[in-house]
């Protein structure tokens, strides 16, 4: 009789379907995720309502594919871990109640995970990259955190953002550029073409380790609005360079008071190349580690939710999927 040594992990907290089966080291033994792309792209951003109705139609199917890869054999599978927030409500409850069905259908305990934790977990995927204590910068398109983490469960929040994140602003500004979906690659390459000659504000860098972006983004806006001529490449540039002084200043600003081996960048944003060679530059400059998942982990995907769902299961927590998802950051 088989062990059961895996993990099934589902993501459904914006617009793609994932499902993946990951062992307690981070080995990812099968991933599959749906994209939701061509449904959302002519609105220019996610439409909650489609976003829900597509992982209806996705998520059994892409758990039975996956399934494949152990011929079925669910007496490995050890516990299924979710995505129960933050996301789009929608969009979770259907990751949710597909979760809590298998696990009552299969006699198998289900733990809601964090959006934001299986993040955190990302780079632990296929190999163990992470030193501790780490200072750990989350950017994607629903949040910005800084953190500074003892092991993958010791914690502390130093600050997060007020208003938009910094992957939201990124694709609000390419949306103003019109460059299409998804926003934020597109305005990196265009970003690379320019040059940063307007000084756009740098919101909140000089207090403490909260962010906040919505006001460099309504500057690009007033920008773009009182002169439509100017040089796209350049405002690209522009702003990319305002957002990666914010973020590096807080980074640096936190180096400098939480001792760390490695910084630890993770989220949508994290494949940002102009995001990696700021890593790059601060771990030179700091004498640390610089610690990126893969791109393949750096955006939403069910291994990394499996993965922290591990961390619940060794150290004995019960399974807690009673209630319905969170839009907040409970369950941390």
């Amino acid at each position: 009789m088989s062990t059961a040594d895996l993990v099934l992990g589902i993501e459904t907290s914006c617009d793609d379907t994932s499902v993946a089966l990951v062992d307690r080291g981070g080995r990812v033994i099968a991933c599959e995720t749906v994209s939701q792309f061509d449904i959302h792209a002519e609105f220019g951003g996610v439409f909650p309502e489609l976003a829900s109705r597509a992982h209806l139609e996705a998520v059994l199917p892409t758990v039975s594919k996956v399934l494949k890869v152990v011929d079925g054999d669910i007496s490995r599978i050890r516990a299924i871990g979710v995505t129960r927030g933050p996301g789009l409500i929608g969009s979770l409850i259907v990751g949710v109640n597909t979760a809590q069905a298998l696990g009552l259908a299969w006699g198998k305990p289900v733990f809601g995970v964090n959006h934001l934790r299986g993040h955190l977990r990302s780079p632990d995927l296929e190999e163990k990259r992470i030193t501790y204590p780490a200072l750990l910068l989350l950017v994607s398109g629903g949040h910005t955190l800084l953190c500074h983490m003892l092991s993958a469960t010791e914690i502390t929040v130093l600050g997060t953002t007020r208003d938009d994140s910094v992957g939201e602003t990124y694709d609000k500004v390419a949306r103003m550029l019109d460059l299409g979906m998804p926003g934020g690659p597109a305005l990196d390459r265009l970003a690379a073409t320019g040059r940063a000659v307007h000084r756009f504000p740098r919101p909140m860098i000089r207090e403490g380790y909260e962010f906040s972006f919505s006001g460099l983004k309504s500057s690009v806006a007033r920008m773009l609005e009182k002169d439509p001529g100017v040089d796209r490449a350049d405002v690209a540039a522009s702003f990319v360079a305002a957002c990666l002084d914010v973020l590096g200043t807080k980074v640096r600003r936190a180096l400098g008071e939480h001792a760390a081996k490695s910084l630890v960048v993770v989220g949508g944003v994290a494949a940002s190349q102009q995001i990696r060679q700021l890593v790059e530059d601060i771990c030179t400059e700091a004498g640390i580690i610089p610690c990126l998942p893969p791109l393949r982990w750096a955006t939403d995907n069910a291994a990394m939710i499996a993965l922290a769902t591990w961390d619940y299961v060794d150290r004995g927590a019960e399974a807690d999927m009673r209630t319905v998802p969170s839009m907040a950051l409970a369950a941390w």
